[in-house]
C-alpha cells in the first residue's frame, strides 16, 4: 500500500481544510495518508522512510510565509529531498488563472528563493478571503492589498477561490508520483 505523508502549514484553517481534501482523496484511492500539522511534526517524530512521498504545503499571508515554514523545512530539507516531494502554495492572488502557473506566482518564487529545500514537483491552489473572522489588523491589510490588486474590499466578504476538484485532481497526481517512484 502507498504511504504519503501531507504536511501543511495553515493559519486561519482554510489550508488544513485543503490539505484534508488531498488526504481524503488520496485515502479513497487506496492510499495511507499521514496528515501533519508542522507545528505539531516534531511530537509526531516523522518516519520519513516509510513513506512513499511528501507533500508540504503551506499559506501565505502578507506576502510571505510564516516562519515556522522555513524552520521545519530547514530541519528536514534532507529527509524532504530524500523522497518524492511536492509544495502546495495556497494564496489568494491564485484567484487569477495566471497566477496559478508557477513561474507567474511572486509568492510561490519567493519561496523557491528563499527555502532551502528545492520541491520536485510545484502546485499552486486559491485560497479563501474571510474578512469576517480576521483580527481587525488582517482585515484592514488584507483589503489594502485586494484594493491595490482589484480584488474583493467588503469587509462581510467570504469568498472561497479554491478550486475543490483540481485538488482532487493535485491528490490524484500525488499518488501517480509515488507509484511511479515505487515502480522505480
Amino acid at each position: 500500500m502507498t504511504r504519503i505523508l501531507v504536511l501543511y502549514f495553515t493559519r486561519g484553517g482554510h489550508t488544513a481544510k485543503i490539505a484534508n481534501a488531498i488526504a481524503q482523496q488520496l485515502t479513497l484511492r487506496g492510499a495511507k495518508v499521514d496528515l501533519v500539522d508542522i507545528n505539531s511534526a516534531a511530537a509526531t517524530r516523522i518516519n520519513w522512510p516509510d513513506y512513499q512521498l511528501v507533500a508540504l504545503g503551506a499559506c501565505v499571508l502578507y506576502g510571505t510565509y510564516d516562519k515556522s515554514v522555513f524552520q521545519f523545512i530547514e530541519q528536514n530539507a534532507p529527509a524532504l529531498s530524500a523522497l518524492p516531494n511536492s509544495f502546495f502554495c495556497v494564496n489568494v492572488v491564485a484567484r487569477n488563472p495566471e497566477k496559478r502557473i508557477p513561474e507567474n506566482n511572486k509568492y510561490l518564487q519567493k519561496f523557491i528563493a528563499l527555502s532551502p529545500w528545492t520541491p520536485a514537483d510545484l502546485k499552486i491552489i486559491a485560497g479563501k478571503v474571510d474578512y469576517p473572522s480576521w483580527p481587525w489588523y488582517d482585515r484592514l491589510m488584507i483589503q489594502l492589498i485586494m484594493k491595490i490588486t482589484k480584488g474583493p474590499t467588503d469587509p462581510k466578504a467570504v469568498i472561497d477561490y479554491t478550486d475543490w476538484e483540481d485538488v482532487k485532481v493535485y491528490a490524484d497526481h500525488l499518488l501517480t508520483l509515488a507509484e511511479v517512484a515505487e515502480l522505480a
